[in-house]
């Protein structure tokens, strides 16, 4: 299964994830309507895009009393079925970090998708903040990441000495 893995080093808030999930969710360009977010923390200078995760273990599917939320087959994805959606938001409360949203409009709960396949957020992201991974995958630039940091704290403390 692939999902999108974010790196919040990376992230420069241009929030082009937004737009462009919100352009493919409802054809216009409307971030607050976006399944992707970016939370920008000025005074600690963080950038942290967030998005649904896929869960193998899905709590947001197993709490919903509609049956409206079910992986899909061919992309792994965590989707909400907004014709069979109640908009009880037991999903909402069960999603543990929090990526659910509900359009008080349409009186439903909405989400990533992946967009079949072929996520938009990450085709638009210019930092490469965003990567359409294996799930595996997922977080090999945190190790690589964190390794860089340790060769370099090594190569500070060689230098004192």
């Amino acid at each position: 299964m692939r999902i999108v893995a974010v790196d919040p080093d990376a992230c420069v808030a241009c929030r082009n994830c937004e737009y462009a999930c919100a352009f493919r969710q409802t054809g216009d360009f409307d971030r607050t309507r976006s399944h992707i977010r970016v939370n920008y923390h000025p005074a600690e200078r963080a950038c942290v895009p967030l998005t649904c995760m896929h869960c193998a273990e899905a709590w947001c599917m197993e709490v919903c009393p509609a049956g409206a939320i079910s992986r899909n087959a061919e992309t792994g994805a965590v989707e909400i079925d907004k014709d069979h959606c109640a908009g009880c938001k037991m999903c909402l409360l069960a999603c543990p970090f929090g990526n659910i949203g509900f359009d008080s409009t349409h009186g439903v709960s909405r989400k990533c998708d992946l967009c079949g396949g072929d996520p938009r957020c990450v085709g638009s992201c210019t930092s490469g903040a965003l990567e359409y991974v294996e799930e595996n995958d997922a977080f090999a630039f945190k190790r690589d990441a964190l390794d860089a940091k340790l060769r370099q704290a090594l190569r500070l403390d060689r230098g004192r000495r």
